[in-house]
Order: C-alpha cells, then sequence, then structure tokens
C-alpha cells in the first residue's frame, strides 16, 4: 500500500524557483511538500553551482553609477534582441513584468532578505551591432549564487512553523493526479527505498526546470535551420530532462512552446571532476584570445569577442567543420581575463574574500589558470608556437594544426601593432577598446598588445566545445504562473515556475537573453505563482 502525504501544496523540483515558491508560502501559513529529487547537499539545484548575475532595472546601484535606466528603455532592447514576437501575448505580458518588477521583486527583495550585491554593474551583451543592453544592468550577488541560495534555504527554513514544511530528498514524480477538471496531487516514487507515495494538495506547482539537462531533448528541439554540433557538453542540471513537461502536455492538456530556443554557450570544456555525463565548465571567454577553427584559422570574417551576443557566438561555432574551436591567448591575458563561471570556480566571490577579489583582480588570477593548466586536458600551455601546435594535435589525435598556419595567423593579427596604434584595423581590437571604456569591463580586459609581446608569455590554447545551459521555452503560463490548455485556459490547480515556464509565459526572453534574466526569472514567476495560490485560497475561504 503507497504511502500518503497531504498538504495544501505540493511544489515539485527543488531549485531557486521552487525553494521561493515554498518559502512564500510557508510564510503565508499553507502547509507544503517540497520534492527534489536530488541529495540534501545538492538542495537548490543549478542555482545552487551558479555565478549569481542578474539583470535588473533601475536599481540603486545603477543610479550610484549615473547609470540611466528604465523599464521603458530596458523593455525596448529586450524585445529587439530577444527578436521577441510582441504577438505571444504571454511571453511579452511577462517581458514587460520583468522589466517593470525586476527593481522591487528581486532587487529590493533580496536586499531586504540579506542578500548584498557588488559594487559595480557589469555591462554584457551588448548586442552585435549596438542591439542589445544599451546600458550596464548585470548585478552580481556577493557570495554568487551559492549565497542566494543557502540565504533562501535557510529562510524557507525559519519560515516552518509547526512543522507545515515536508521535505522530501531523492524523490521522483512519476506521474501528475486530475480528478474531473483538476489537478489534485500526484504519484512519486522514493529513488532509495523504492516506495511509491500519493501525494494529495489541491494547488501542484511545477518547478521541474528546463529540458536540455536531456541531450536528446536538447537535439530534438534543435531548430532545423540552424546547425547542430556532433557533439555538446552539458551544462544544465541532469534531471531538468522535460519528462514532466511531456507529461502535463500529453495527460493534462498543456503547451509547451518554444521549446527550439535555448540559452547555450560557445566556450565550454570538459569538468575535470565531472558530476555527471557529459558535464562541462562553461567559460566567460577572454576577449583578447584569438578564436580559431580546428586548422588554427581565426574564425572570421567578423571575429569572435564575447560579450556582445552570445546567441550569435553560439550558431558560428555550431557552424565550424568540426565540433571544437580553439582559443590562443597568452599568459598575460589570461591571468586577467579567463573566468569560468559559477560558484565553483570563483572563490574569491563565492567565499566573499574582498580583499583577495581586489588583488586578483589587479594582479591577475595565476591560481586560477595554474589550476586549469594542471586540472584540464584541453588547457594547454607552451613556450612556442610550434610546441603548442603539437600539443594541440596530440590532444586532438590529428595533424589538423600546422605551425606555419599558426604562427601566420598571430602574425597577422600582430600587424595590426607594428606602428603602435597608428595601424590598427582589426574589428575585435575595435570591441575590445568599446568595451574597456566602461570601468568595470576595463579592469577585466586587457589593452590590446601583440599576442607575441615580449613578456607575455608563454602561449594557451583552450579547446572549446559548445555546452548547453538554459531552456528559453516551456510551458505556457499566464502572469500568474498557471498553466494554460490548448484553449488558452487555466488548468485547475496547476503552476509551472521558473525555467519550466520558460522564466514566464513559455518563453519570456524569445530568442535571446539580455543575460542574467534567469535567476530574477526564476523569484519572479515564484513569487507571482505563490500571490496568486494566496489569492486564490482567500477568495475560496471568502465564498
Amino acid at each position: 500500500m503507497a504511502k500518503k502525504i497531504t498538504t495544501d501544496i505540493l511544489v515539485v523540483g527543488g531549485g531557486i524557483s521552487g525553494i521561493v515558491t515554498a518559502l512564500e508560502l510557508l510564510r503565508a501559513g499553507k502547509t507544503v511538500t517540497l520534492v527534489d529529487r536530488d541529495t540534501p547537499e545538492r538542495l537548490g539545484g543549478l542555482a545552487l553551482w551558479a555565478f549569481g548575475g542578474m539583470m535588473l532595472v533601475d536599481t540603486p546601484l545603477q543610479a550610484s553609477m549615473k547609470i540611466p535606466d528604465s523599464p521603458k528603455r530596458a523593455l525596448r532592447d529586450w524585445v529587439r534582441f530577444g527578436e521577441l514576437d510582441t504577438h505571444d501575448t504571454h511571453a511579452f505580458n511577462w517581458a514587460k513584468y520583468y522589466v517593470e518588477h525586476s527593481r522591487t521583486e528581486v532587487y529590493d527583495w533580496l536586499t531586504h532578505e540579506g542578500i548584498k550585491f557588488m559594487p559595480a554593474v557589469n555591462w554584457v551583451e551588448r548586442g552585435l551591432y549596438g542591439d542589445g543592453n544599451s546600458v550596464p544592468r548585470y548585478h552580481v550577488v556577493w557570495g554568487t549564487s551559492r549565497e542566494l541560495t543557502r540565504t533562501m534555504i535557510a529562510a524557507m527554513h525559519a519560515a516552518n512553523s509547526e512543522n507545515r514544511l515536508t521535505l522530501l530528498h531523492r524523490h521522483r514524480i512519476s506521474e501528475l493526479v486530475k480528478q474531473g477538471d483538476r489537478v489534485v496531487g500526484a504519484v512519486g516514487i522514493n529513488d532509495e527505498t523504492h516506495e511509491h507515495i500519493e501525494f494529495h494538495a489541491s494547488v501542484v506547482v511545477m518547478a521541474t526546470g528546463g529540458l536540455n539537462g536531456s541531450h536528446q531533448e536538447c537535439r530534438t528541439n534543435w531548430p532545423e535551420h540552424r546547425a547542430i554540433p556532433d557533439t555538446m557538453l552539458n551544462g544544465a542540471h541532469p534531471y531538468a530532462d522535460g519528462k514532466l513537461h511531456h507529461e502535463v502536455e500529453n495527460k493534462l492538456g498543456g503547451r509547451i512552446v518554444n521549446a527550439g530556443e535555448m540559452w547555450n554557450y560557445a566556450a565550454g570544456f570538459p569538468h575535470p571532476y565531472p558530476h555527471f555525463e557529459g558535464h562541462g565548465l562553461s567559460t566567460i571567454p577572454c576577449k583578447s584570445a584569438l578564436w580559431l577553427n580546428h586548422k588554427g584559422e581565426r574564425i572570421g570574417p567578423k571575429p569572435l569577442v564575447t560579450g556582445f551576443d552570445t546567441h550569435a557566438l553560439c550558431q558560428r561555432v555550431a557552424e565550424q567543420e568540426k565540433p571544437w574551436t580553439w582559443h590562443l591567448l597568452n599568459w598575460r591575458i589570461a591571468i586577467k581575463e579567463f573566468a569560468i563561471s559559477g560558484a565553483e570556480h570563483n572563490q574569491r566571490i563565492r567565499d566573499k574574500q574582498f580583499i583577495r577579489f581586489v588583488k586578483d583582480l589587479l594582479l591577475g588570477n595565476q591560481n586560477l589558470i595554474k589550476q586549469m593548466a594542471s586540472e584540464s586536458a584541453d588547457f594547454l600551455v607552451d613556450d612556442t608556437l610550434e610546441g603548442l601546435s603539437g600539443k594541440m594535435n596530440a590532444l586532438t589525435s590529428s595533424l589538423d594544426i600546422d605551425p606555419t598556419v599558426l604562427q601566420a595567423t598571430v602574425d597577422e593579427f600582430d600587424a595590426n601593432f607594428d606602428k603602435g596604434n597608428q595601424l590598427e584595423n582589426d574589428d575585435q581590437i575595435r570591441s575590445i577598446l568599446h568595451a574597456r571604456q566602461w570601468g568595470p569591463d576595463k579592469l577585466r580586459t586587457c589593452k590590446p598588445a601583440p599576442l607575441q609581446k615580449s613578456g607575455a608569455g608563454p602561449f594557451i590554447a583552450i579547446r572549446m566545445q559548445l555546452i548547453t545551459r538554459k531552456s528559453l521555452g516551456g510551458l505556457c503560463t499566464d502572469l500568474d504562473c498557471k498553466v494554460l490548455d490548448r484553449e488558452d485556459q487555466p488548468i485547475a490547480g496547476l503552476y509551472c515556475v521558473g525555467e519550466a515556464a520558460g522564466f514566464g509565459g513559455g518563453g519570456s526572453n524569445g530568442k535571446r537573453s539580455l543575460e542574467g534574466t534567469f535567476l530574477p526569472g526564476c523569484i519572479m514567476t515564484a513569487r507571482s505563482a505563490a500571490r496568486s495560490i494566496i489569492s486564490d485560497s482567500v477568495s475560496a475561504t471568502n465564498l
């Protein structure tokens, strides 16, 4: 006989959106069951490992840096850069809600919860032609997303008066249960004991993450008109596999929309100590590195430079003949510019070591470069370009890299500096100079110089692969996060938040994100769902 658990609300998924949903409901006096597939120490999902960057609009931090932002300006940038279809009502409504409420719903709320932001706003996703973020909006949580996640978990437990929270780890929901026209619970399995459990609740909230944790889902949904590499790394959560998305679509009449829109990254390499099969690390690519194809030739004619259009970078990388590219740089560039996204490899920010962070910023992060050179087979170092080309060929078991071609590639770039800055005529150099005009970016971007500059060595080559990350599409929802059926009507008793809902509306970002829209999107959808659930329960009580 199956075990039975009854609470007011069942939240499926222990990522940041599920945790915030549970927190808000507990504070409102509800009983909540939170079911998570992972182990207790991994509660928080991908947010526990993320960097913690947030795209926020018209904040006090922006004002202190005299950044002239507004919701109107942000919405213009959002729609234009994301190529968001304004006729996609639910996605557009969520985009508008985001830019109008990120200040109060995220920045102010998190500040009240004790979260602090680093004292600078970065300028990312500017667009290849100035069509992205027209002003800096990228706020970084001090302590990374790990601090954010642990703070939310602590708040959730603090709100658990009278044992109103049932928190289950290593449990998997296999089926949603509907009676009449209403979802009334689910069936689950304890993955450790294999015990079956019946969950009874008046409301079920899906916070299961996206679809891209499954490579099969990723490839199935990949748009036919876009090139796809033969192999890719996985930077998503492996439990974000889309199975419950299909349960909702096939059994309950919900709609998965915009499933082919994804937010992947162009420069990843295998995690030296993978947490799961295919686990990759996503780098924050060096603006000053030369981005080369498998033969050691510079990819062009417009050179690839990070920080302007990640979506375009992914498409260019996917179009290459082989499923890897090379970043060619030197030690001078690496210690200033090379970074890996996430909490794991940003120790100074994660552990709030401000003085050491400033020291690394000014003198270079030597430790990270030495660590990668020691731990990663894809991170190659040599004193000469000829020696480096030999190591590149050995890694790929090929003769793809002709040392004379690699040398010619570098010589051609370095010729820009033959007469100081008088002969600079390279679009990568122009992009770097533009990025350095903004103070926080100048601190992390080298002044353009020859790759073969004396004393700047040794040379470094990093083999990069496309790495999957976020699903921009998901289950279609309204502004209350109610899941909508094929007739655009809410499915009674069923809500969806975070990445599972395409960060609101089934795809609020469109084709591109202004970057940093994911954590705030999870928080805003979670808080919206909780408000709607509380409001509906009050209305039902008053009837």
